[in-house]
């Protein structure tokens, strides 16, 4: 088996990608920032808002409209009810990503295998799956500007192409920056910058000069154009919205400097090995390149700190730091896949055995664990359910096999072989989570009903994204910050969360008669005497027939 992987590395790679981030696209249910971002491509569509994009009609200039515009595509090909069809886009981010990765190692480093350790821990990171696997544009601002470091490197070290390498380099930092602004270039690339100044040198800066300044322009202009568009079409929306979100970066979700320290548990399944690759001193003498783990090194910490610096923090900002990690961790399975059966000293054998000796545990209890987790909930499941039983089983027996047999080579790759199993037939267990909400009630059918009793449908407060997606369009905002306006129909139907209920009685009821019709409730899962109970996914529909 692991001569025929290391033979197709390629094909390894992109079967790796297809299992992990394309099987079972569309099980799960659309999260907020999915929401935000399908309604933005779904009025695309719609209304054609493509370069003054909105979200409920309202602008949306807080994220730049590439990736936006891509799942626009998307959505016109394969229907917007498919969210296999919306988030396709991020699963070939996130393909791009890994082979990007792929690439890059084997020129830094010249290892085919290192390479491709790289991008299969990569592939397999906890985040970078969700992100890959999720409507969110983080996967798309970190992969674009991916691409890009790699055509900054190739710039820099290969005295060929060197033209083509910085327009290449520009055009996709300027992706970057229209996916999701400054975000990658500063969580990503100036990182790579400090890594590799220290380690590489720019000993060539000279003599690509010209090639550099071309590298700037570009990716100055492709990035910077829709930011400009939008200043000069809609000023007054763009400052204000541009105002609120520089005062988030200090003043909301604020977490101390140390927040990002357990930065590798975000790696999932290969935490233990991400965080004895950090052990630089342990490490650094038993690589196969100390120059090249020195730089996956720094690159990683330079990240850690550069992000920590930024008063708001969130878990998932972590997601450019888990690629060079990927790279720093490959280095590590490389020195035990090379020299496990040499090593005499048990302190350094625990780590490796107790990591894949727990991935060997969850594999072998699972048909019974799983078993009494899921229990009645199965039927109808009993496939996904028997098929991954049997898999991660025969994974579990065999990683066991492996560590008795100190080959760290076939137990990395088994780890691998775990990972798409869960996703494959794990994923489609999801739906035993059964509505355990006995109000649960959806708003998708609305929208219809509205419309053949002729009442059109308005919102007031900000509703929760999800039910605006699950409407199927917009409900315009009456109280919109910079456009509140009153409706010109004698009866209409408004949308109220609860926080903004008692405001809305206090501005409407003099004029109107307020008669609640429903109350749309998006928690599936739990019911409001729960702790996981949102009261954001909970509106309150209202008929105003004026008096």
């Amino acid at each position: 088996m692991t001569k025929f992987i290391e033979k197709y590395p390629v094909m390894v790679l992109l079967l790796s990608c297809l299992a992990v981030f394309f099987c079972n696209l569309g099980e799960l249910y659309v999260n907020i920032m999915e929401a935000r971002n399908f309604i933005s491509a779904r009025e695309m569509l719609h209304n054609g808002n493509w370069l003054l994009t909105t979200l409920n009609g309202m602008p949306r200039y807080e994220k730049p409209p590439l990736p936006t515009w891509i799942t626009a595509l998307s959505g016109a090909i394969f229907g917007l009810k498919s969210l296999f069809g919306l988030r396709i886009p991020a699963a070939l981010a996130a393909t791009l990503l890994v082979f990007v990765m792929y690439k890059f190692g084997k020129k830094l480093h010249g290892q085919q295998n290192t390479s491709l350790y790289t991008s299969l821990i990569l592939a397999t990171s906890f985040y970078i799956i969700f992100s890959g696997r999720n409507g969110q544009w983080d996967i798309f601002t970190h992969s674009f500007m991916g691409a890009s470091i790699y055509f900054f490197y190739l710039l820099f070290q290969k005295a060929e192409n060197i033209w083509r390498n910085a327009l290449f380099a520009g055009l996709l930092a300027g992706a970057s920056f229209l996916s999701k602004g400054p975000v990658s270039l500063y969580a990503l690339f100036l990182p790579f910058i400090i890594a590799y100044g220290i380690v590489y040198r720019f000993e060539n800066f000279r003599k690509r000069l010209g090639p550099f300044l071309l590298y700037l322009i570009v990716s100055i202009v492709s990035g910077l154009w829709w930011f400009v568009y939008v200043r000069l079409a809609d000023p007054v929306a763009f400052i204000a919205i541009a105002s609120e979100e520089t005062a988030n970066w200090s003043g909301y979700n604020i977490r101390p400097f140390y927040y990002y320290w357990s930065f590798f548990t975000q790696s999932g399944v290969w935490t233990i090995p991400a965080f004895v690759a950090l052990l630089y001193p342990y490490l650094k003498h038993r690589v196969s390149d100390k120059k090249a783990y020195l730089f996956s090194f720094l690159w990683t910490i330079s990240a850690v700190i550069l992000l920590s610096i930024i008063p708001e923090k969130k878990s998932r900002y972590l997601l450019p730091v888990l690629i060079p990690l990927a790279m720093n961790t490959a280095f590590y399975i490389e020195y035990l896949v090379r020299s496990f059966p040499k090593i005499k000293n048990r302190a350094e054998k625990f780590p490796v055995y107790f990591n894949y000796g727990l991935i060997a545990l969850i594999g072998i209890s699972f048909p019974v664990a799983g078993y009494l987790f899921f229990g009645k909930e199965l039927q109808g499941l009993w496939f996904a359910f028997i098929s991954a039983s049997i898999f991660l089983f025969a994974i579990g027996i065999l990683m066991l096999k492996s560590l008795i047999q100190k080959n760290i080579h076939r137990a990395f790759f088994l780890t691998i072989a775990f990972i798409m199993c869960i996703v494959v037939f794990g994923f489609p267990l999801e739906n035993t989570f059964s509505n355990n909400n006995p109000d649960f009630n959806n708003i998708n059918l609305l929208a219809q009903e509205a419309a053949e009793e002729g009442i059109p449908v308005y919102s007031y407060g900000e509703i929760a994204p999800e039910s605006v997606w699950e409407f199927g369009q917009a409900a315009p905002r009456i109280d919109a910050p910079h456009s509140p306006f009153t409706p010109s129909e004698k009866k209409f139907g408004v949308l109220v969360p609860p926080a903004a209920e008692d405001e809305f009685k206090r501005i409407f009821a003099a004029e109107y008669d307020l008669r609640l019709r429903a109350t749309y409730d998006l928690n599936y899962t739990a019911g409001k005497t729960e702790k996981s109970y949102k009261l954001r996914l909970l509106s309150q529909y209202y008929i105003l027939t004026e008096k």
